[in-house]
């Protein structure tokens, strides 16, 4: 498929795991089982639900994963880095819809086609929804309010994206779950990383830990990069399993992270 026609989908499973993890395995964190089961009744409810977190904990892995799974046909991403106005709102809609033509040049005929275009079962993730101002918000609440409409929406976001809907009362009243993504719990990480990566799946728990305590601190975006430096560890040292002194040598190459 051509960069142009995957725009606004999913991306592809290669992407869900940091810098492209080789061998890395989606494993059902209590966090993605839990995503999984939201996302699935907000799409039976054409509901808005909002999974929030800090950087790194799996939030977008976990509801790419899920969306994969539950609607990997009806799923469309929007994204935004920058506060962007209603004008970009609606030209990322009509992209990420794969609307044909050009976008219309005045705002009432844009909203019919939006409208008219989400009449057929969506589901739509707000990726970073803390960059979306209040009018954005609004024009997201008026085409999911619209009674014609068979639209899901995801909104995920990190720092800030919680507080950003709260902070919007009318669309607050009609989010109908909330999930906060945190860092994996310690019993957790013992059971989930050696499923992770072959790396792993022989190295003793009390590494597992010692790593989990001194580097990654249950973030999984941190255990992607100390596993991507330790598989460059061991074919570079000829090693077979991870031992001590590789460990640290490979977290040693992360700023030192304090736990929360």
């Amino acid at each position: 498929m051509a960069s142009g026609e995957r725009r606004g989908r999913l991306p592809s499973q290669r992407e869900d795991h940091f810098m492209r993890l080789p061998g890395a395995q989606v494993v059902s964190t209590r966090a993605l089982l839990t995503a999984r089961e939201n996302v699935r009744a907000a799409i039976e409810a054409k509901a808005m639900i909002c999974i929030y977190g800090q950087a790194g904990n799996g939030k977008s892995f976990a509801v790419n994963a899920s969306l994969r799974e539950l609607a990997p046909t009806l799923t469309r991403r929007i994204q935004f880095r920058a506060r962007p106005t209603t004008r970009d709102l609606r030209h990322e809609l009509f992209h990420a819809l794969g609307l044909h033509g050009r976008p219309p040049s005045h705002a009432i005929e844009f909203d019919r086609m939006l409208r008219g275009a989400l009449e057929e079962p969506r589901v739509l993730v707000c990726d970073e929804a803390q960059w979306l101002s209040k009018l954005c918000f609004e024009y997201l609440r008026y085409l999911w309010d619209d009674t014609d409409s068979d639209l899901t929406i995801v909104f995920t976001g990190g720092n800030g994206c919680f507080e950003m809907l709260q902070s919007e009362p009318m669309l607050e009243s009609r989010v109908y779950a909330w999930q906060e993504i945190g860092g994996m719990p310690l019993d957790e990480v013992l059971t989930v990383i050696p499923a992770f990566h072959p790396v792993w799946s022989d190295a003793d728990s009390d590494l597992i830990a010692l790593c989990d305590q001194e580097a990654a601190h249950g973030n999984f975006r941190a255990w992607a990069k100390i596993t991507h430096h330790l598989t460059v560890g061991l074919q570079e040292t000829g090693r077979e399993t991870v031992d001590e002194d590789l460990l640290r040598w490979a977290y040693s190459k992360l700023r030192t992270r304090q736990a929360a």
